[in-house]
């Protein structure tokens, strides 16, 4: 399944070296391993230095451009943020009851 509708961006979850090759997977649909071996042939029949330099380039300005954020919808953002403000309420009710973990709390602030 392919991703165009987002824009290029490296996959530093996933990366084995800089990211590139997974950002490129994720970017097209592609297994990461087909395009590092691909990468890796490449460079093997001819396109030393040039698929290195490539490499490097798009590391060094998709580095610099930052990782995307993904998209929410306004209701999944809500669900979130929702979801969030239920769990800290639960801490907040556990540190209450518990003495020792609320002094420990308040010992770290």
């Amino acid at each position: 399944m392919t991703n165009r509708n987002r824009p290029f961006t490296l996959d530093k979850e996933k990366a084995m070296l800089l990211g590139v090759c997974s950002g490129l997977a994720r970017y097209s649909g592609i297994d990461a391993t087909i395009i590092r071996v691909g990468l890796v042939i490449g460079t093997l029949l001819g396109g030393f230095p040039w698929t290195l330099i490539g490499y490097g380039v798009a590391a060094f300005v998709y580095h610099k451009a930052g990782v995307a954020a993904p998209s929410l919808s306004d209701g999944e953002a809500v669900a979130r943020l929702c979801d969030m403000d239920r769990r800290m309420q639960e801490i907040d009710r556990t540190a209450g009851t518990n003495q020792r973990l609320a002094a420990e709390i308040d010992s770290l602030k």
